[in-house]
């Protein structure tokens, strides 16, 4: 069986790393990689921290607007599917390379494995929920992360294919744990415990001002110390409004450019909280008992909300505040996000369906 997997940003860099070593050991995998992210701390460091190989296929898309970019990662997929013409595509996540890939595969009549699949928001207007919702109802397979996504998928009509087989990063997270060192900390003049990892990217937020003044506000009035890696987008939008300077000089905020996976995983787990607008940061800070606050008025994963070890605040100033306050949620977490086996679950089913 030949397999082909599209990546493209961080989150699915880490995500294809446990499917590669799972389909590699009976079938030919191959990846190809967009470029959606392209800076070497945004991509080459992951494949090169997580043993995972050069990708077979690189576009080079970079940036650009949303239907620019979807556009030219279409037309550049659909060449190399045409050429390959492997007998699965996966695809993960919720990315624009996402979308391009389930599109270019379903125009080419080749089956469509989703991985974390029967996420939803339930807000139209974010990009990823479109991306989503679309990539879900045109795959072949649809690889979900618990039954809560599930459930969501069924809602939908969509039960063809469905399986609940884990979240394919919280194999990775039980994986590395004893590979995770406090270098970060060390570099960036933190204690563990003793700071609040931050990180803003979403559109909804690094895009509009006023949402940036209520989020920095929070931060700049706590008296604790934050860690932020700034986005690039985030970065420019903020030197662009006069922001920029008034986090620099701040006495409680450590700036850093984007992290490594192994450096920022080290900072997730050793948080006292954490405060993100990213959904996969919202699960990983769920995976290490770190209470989260999002900055936003909805999740898709909604599991983490219970028992409190996620709040959805949005970008209110008071409220954010408010929320770093709180004490530690007293019930422990009563939601599991899959075992080591999540990757060996999907390659038995891909092995069942294409028989």
């Amino acid at each position: 069986m030949k397999v082909l997997s599209i990546v493209g940003a961080r989150p699915q860099f880490v995500k294809v790393s446990p499917v590669h070593k799972a389909v590699s050991k009976r079938h030919e995998h191959k990846i190809l990689h967009t470029g959606q992210h392209y800076d070497y701390q945004m991509s080459q460091v992951f494949f090169e921290e997580l043993n995972i190989p050069t990708p077979d296929y690189y576009l080079g898309v970079g940036s650009g607007r949303h239907g620019e970019q979807t556009g030219k990662m279409l037309m550049a997929i659909e060449e190399i599917l045409m050429k390959d013409r492997p007998d699965m595509v996966l695809v993960y996540g919720d990315t624009n390379s996402t979308l391009a890939g389930a599109l270019a595969a379903t125009k080419l009549n080749i089956p469509i494995g989703h991985i974390e699949a029967g996420l939803r928001s339930f807000r139209r207007g974010m990009p990823e929920e479109i991306n989503r919702v679309l990539t879900d109802h045109i795959s072949t397979l649809l690889f979900c992360p618990s039954q809560v996504s599930v459930d969501h998928l069924a809602q939908e009509g969509v039960t063809s294919g469905v399986h609940a087989v884990g979240d394919t990063m919280t194999e990775v997270l039980l994986e590395i744990g004893d590979r995770l060192r406090d270098d970060a900390l060390v570099k960036l003049g933190v204690e563990r415990g003793k700071y609040i990892l931050c990180t803003i990217h979403r559109q909804e937020n690094a895009d509009d001002r006023k949402n940036m003044e209520e989020i920095i506000g929070a931060m700049l009035s706590f008296g604790e110390t934050f860690v932020l890696p700034l986005h690039p987008r985030t970065r420019k939008n903020l030197a662009g409004w006069g922001m920029l300077k008034g986090l620099e000089e701040a006495d409680n905020v450590v700036l850093t450019e984007p992290q490594n996976f192994m450096a920022f995983t080290a900072l997730e787990k050793n948080a006292r909280k954490i405060m993100t607008d990213s959904g996969g940061v919202q699960k990983e800070a769920y995976f290490f008992d770190v209470p989260c606050v999002t900055v936003r008025d909805e999740t898709e994963w909604v599991e983490t909300l219970e028992d409190g070890w996620n709040v959805l605040m949005g970008a209110h100033r008071d409220r954010i505040a408010e929320a770093l306050r709180r004490d530690r949620p007293i019930r422990q977490r009563t939601v599991s996000y899959g075992d080591e086996k999540v990757s060996q679950r999907i390659v038995d089913i891909l092995e069942r369906t294409m028989q």
